[in-house]
């Protein structure tokens, strides 16, 4: 009997790679770009330096697949890098030089870790033929980033790339995420080596437990006054979604920790505010006299606690239910009466399977209570009637809400102009807002930037303090060159405010260190190739927004609008004298 023939099958492009890959040499650099590949990377945000020149080559090489993006300062790499990752759960990615470079990148660093944000920097190195001689730039980046990262290493061997590379994807995006270091020897980056591609990482999150479930279904079935914090890392629309449904058929009031306010829609009415710096007092009183509080994410740090005093440390005198993705966090400060370490898609989902709906009528009259709180923590301020010719900013505010798309992206740095946005904005949901909760001066304009490079559809708006701008405000040349047309509100008071609030409060009629003679911001706009307009009025802000915007259209590049507004309002509740 004759044999079939066999059918030869032509392997598909993928394995065919794959087989080329794992048959042929490749530099360290090389490795290091088709793991970027492997992994999903899309973007990569870097300044240039010689220390990693040949990975500037090979990412050459696959420019239709990994988009470049060339920041004037290392701090506006690592910042886009910690906005990216903030935006797709996947970690940003930023190259920097050795030394000077690596230095430049620590806040980016130190904001994804606070912020718990997935992010991998891969920092050039001297040669390993070069290293503890004090070489050019030389740096033990071990130490000097440990405390601030989830992992630092340095591959040493072009060989062990693929297995560098995929662990610190799975440590920068499992349980809670964070920021990882990988230091690139220049003599490994251009050493030859013949060695398999690692697969595509795989988060890793715990779930609840049977009895984590039980437990919590006793405690909430015996509460009457309980309320959720939400935020934290670990978010998607689809567990946002979850929140909002379980928060629905509980009747529970659903607030947000500080700079976390789009894990839920801020227009639901089981929306009561944010937990943040200058909380609503009633709102906190709720959370003091409440008989459970739920922490659904959030590390339950200095701002979201109101200074540690929402709840009393180390045992609350509410119960208290803990929700994080991290074991370690958990009795950090707080006994909780329920620790439960689960990421949120897999808490979300297990306690909507097993709490049945019971809409209780008191609770349901506590959220409409709460949230009426919420509303009338939301009107015009009063300080604002003791000054009528400055801008308001809280009509600026409200502007831009009827103006723009409901989904428009708030971003924005550290200082007292963030107040007018984190108060008096109602963020449409899952995100919406970028701001860091490490309380990073600089942060807003590179994340805008990034988050328009990321989703060219989405309105993204930048608000940002005088002094907040200067310190990353280069970055406009990024955005120009890039075609991102974000539109920046800088709030100009020729003040760092939030310093000189706390002066004025503790050494008053003492002024130092906190006046600022500051450039013409429109001005300086225009000089980068964006649109650039002083707003001195608050009539003058809707005609100067609608200018902006068919710029940004027509163009396709960023705009600004520097408000001139009044030193004294420094806050939505009092002037500064006062």
């Amino acid at each position: 009997m004759t044999e079939p023939i066999p059918t030869l099958t032509r392997p598909s492009k993928g394995r065919e790679r794959e087989s080329l890959r794992m048959s042929h040499e490749r530099t360290g650099a090389r490795l290091v770009v088709d793991q970027l590949l492997i992994h999903g990377v899309d973007h990569v945000f870097c300044v240039p330096g010689e220390s990693y020149l040949s990975v500037l080559d090979a990412l050459y090489d696959v420019s239709d697949r990994i988009r470049l993006i060339v920041n004037r300062h290392e701090s506006g790499s690592a910042f886009m890098a910690e906005a990216a990752g903030k935006m797709t759960g996947r970690p940003g990615i930023a190259f920097v030089t050795r030394g000077p470079g690596a230095c430049n990148a620590a806040i980016g660093l130190h904001t994804a870790f606070q912020d718990s944000t997935p992010l991998i920097l891969f920092v050039g190195q001297v040669g390993n033929d070069f290293v503890e001689r004090e070489a050019f730039q030389e740096v033990d980046y071990r130490r000097m980033f440990g405390p601030m990262t989830k992992w630092v290493a340095q591959i040493d061997r072009a060989d062990r790339v693929p297995e560098y590379v995929a662990r610190a994807f799975a440590t920068a995006t499992s349980g809670r995420p964070g920021p990882v270091v990988l230091a690139l020897p220049e003599d490994m980056l251009d050493a030859m080596a013949v060695v398999a591609d690692a697969r595509p990482y795989q988060v890793t999150q715990g779930a609840p437990s049977t009895d984590d479930i039980a437990r919590f279904r006793a405690l909430l079935a015996a509460s009457e006054r309980p309320i959720v914090i939400a935020g934290g890392p670990g978010w998607d629309a689809a567990s946002c979604l979850a929140l909002q449904r379980f928060a629905e058929d509980q009747a529970l009031p659903v607030a947000c920790a500080f700079r976390f306010q789009d894990v839920f829609d801020n227009r639901h009415p089981h929306y009561v505010g944010d937990v943040g710096i200058g909380i609503n007092p009633a709102l906190a009183a709720r959370i003091r006299t409440s008989d459970l509080v739920i922490a659904f994410g959030p590390r339950l740090g200095e701002m979201t606690t109101s200074g540690y005093t929402l709840l009393e440390a180390p045992v609350p005198k509410q119960p208290l239910v803990h929700i994080h993705p991290d074991p370690e966090e958990h009795g950090r400060v707080y006994q909780a009466t329920l620790s439960i370490a689960a990421g949120m898609g897999q808490a979300i989902a297990a306690l909507r399977a097993s709490v049945d709906a019971a809409v209780n009528p008191e609770r349901l009259t506590a959220v409409a209570a709460a949230r009426a709180d919420y509303l009338k923590w939301q009107e015009e301020p009063a300080v604002f009637r003791a000054r009528p010719q400055a801008i308001n900013l809280w009509r600026v505010v409200r502007h831009l809400e009827d103006r723009l798309p409901a989904d428009f992206m708030l971003a924005n740095g550290a200082g007292n102009f963030a107040t007018w946005g984190h108060r008096f904005h109602r963020y449409a949901g899952f995100r919406t807002q970028l701001a860091p909760t490490s309380g990073a001066m600089g942060y807003g304009v590179p994340a805008g930037i990034a988050a328009k490079l990321l989703d060219p559809r989405r309105t993204v708006v930048v608000l940002a303090g005088d002094g907040d701008f200067m310190m990353t405000g280069q970055e406009l040349a990024t955005a120009v060159q890039e075609g991102a047309a974000v539109l920046f509100i800088v709030v100009d008071n020729g003040l760092y405010g939030t310093i000189r609030m706390h002066q004025e409060r503790t050494f008053p009629g003492r002024p130092s260190g906190t006046t600022l003679v500051n450039p013409d911001f429109a001005a300086l706009a225009r000089s980068y190739g964006a649109f650039g307009v002083e707003v001195e009025t608050t009539e003058a802000f809707a005609p100067a927004l609608e200018s902006a915007l068919a710029f940004m259209t027509a163009e396709g590049r960023p705009a600004l609008l520097a408000l001139k507004t009044d030193p004294r309002i420094i806050t939505p509740t009092m002037l500064l004298a006062e």
